[in-house]
C-alpha cells in the first residue's frame, strides 16, 4: 500500500486500534479508512456505528496478508447477499 501512496500503522491492541481510528474519523484529509479483517473485529461495534451515521469517510474492511479469517470472505458474501444466495 505504501508503494501506492497510502499510510498505514500497525497496531495489536484494541485500545491502539480504538485510538487510531478515532483519530482517522477526526482527520477531515481522510476519505476512506481501511482495516483488516482482524482489527475490524476488534472494534466491529464502533465501525458498525460510525457507518450508520457518517457518509464520510468510507470504511472498508480488507484482508490481512494471510486473508480472511473467516470462511468466505466479506466480498464474496455481500455479491451472494445482493443477488439473493
Amino acid at each position: 500500500m505504501q508503494l501506492a501512496g497510502i499510510e498505514g500503522t500497525y497496531l495489536k491492541s484494541k485500545d491502539e486500534i480504538e485510538v487510531a481510528f478515532k483519530d482517522a474519523l477526526n482527520n477531515k484529509d481522510i476519505g476512506i479508512i481501511f482495516l483488516t479483517e482482524k482489527a475490524y473485529l476488534m472494534i466491529e461495534e464502533a465501525v458498525i456505528e460510525v457507518k450508520k451515521k457518517y457518509f464520510s469517510p468510507l470504511v472498508t474492511v480488507i484482508p490481512d496478508r494471510y486473508g480472511y479469517q473467516r470462511s468466505e470472505g466479506m466480498i464474496t458474501r455481500y455479491i451472494k447477499e445482493s443477488v439473493g444466495l
